[in-house]
């Protein structure tokens, strides 16, 4: 088995340590570090995410496989710069406010990150003014992912969208919603660009709005 597949098959089983020293012996090897990323670790998220879709597996293996992918992209991450490898884009993330809940919207964090995003994580009970100070910081991110998992935090979706639009930015971002109330058919009642109803989805769903899917 090649040091790639090697990693990617640590990645899968979530064993972190192994991938640590696996990426730093394929980097003494001098493969190259993007290969590293992509068919190694990316990759095998993208198996994870599928494992995940079909109920092979649940939410712990996915956490503790999207640990072992970061755990491998901060050893790389110098080497990566050094290349000039940029990630595909930014997805500024939070549940919005007045919702704590974060276990979802770290998964859906991790996935995105492992599918080639840097994520610009804002943490719960998020305003939506910390939503557009980011946002103008941050003016070549072109996605915006909100989550919501309770029912009675679902208006401030709709609030933190509402001043997105009167903000003057609601065309320079896709918007993806999600969370356990959340539904298709309330994301196109507030005219947002997309829903999914998991982590992996959610990773897939970022991919196709910047239109890399």
């Amino acid at each position: 088995m090649s040091i790639v597949k090697e990693i990617a098959a640590a990645v899968e089983a979530g064993k972190s340590k192994q991938v640590g020293g696996l990426v730093e012996q394929a980097l003494a090897e001098g493969i190259e570090p993007n290969v590293i990323l992509n068919e190694g670790m990316i990759q095998a998220m993208g198996v994870v995410g599928e494992k995940f879709k079909n109920n092979e597996i649940f939410v712990p293996e996915m956490l503790i496989a999207a640990r072992a992918m970061k755990k491998g992209v901060e050893i790389l991450t110098p080497y990566l710069a050094k290349q000039g490898v940029e990630p595909i884009g930014k997805v500024i993330l939070g549940t919005v406010a007045g919702d704590l809940h974060d276990i979802g919207k770290n998964l859906v964090g991790m996935m995105i990150e492992g599918a080639g995003f840097k994520v610009l994580d804002l943490g719960v009970d998020v305003p939506p003014e910390k939503f557009i100070e980011v946002m103008k910081a941050n003016p070549d991110c072109k996605v915006v992912a909100l989550s919501a998992l309770l029912t009675s935090t679902m208006p401030a979706i709709t609030s933190t969208v509402k001043a997105i639009e009167e903000a003057g930015l609601r065309n320079t971002v896709k918007i993806m919603i999600g969370g356990a109330p959340v539904t298709q058919a309330f994301a196109d009642e507030i005219k947002v660009d997309g829903y999914s109803e998991d982590a992996a989805s959610a990773a897939e769903l970022a991919k196709k709005l910047y239109g890399v899917a």
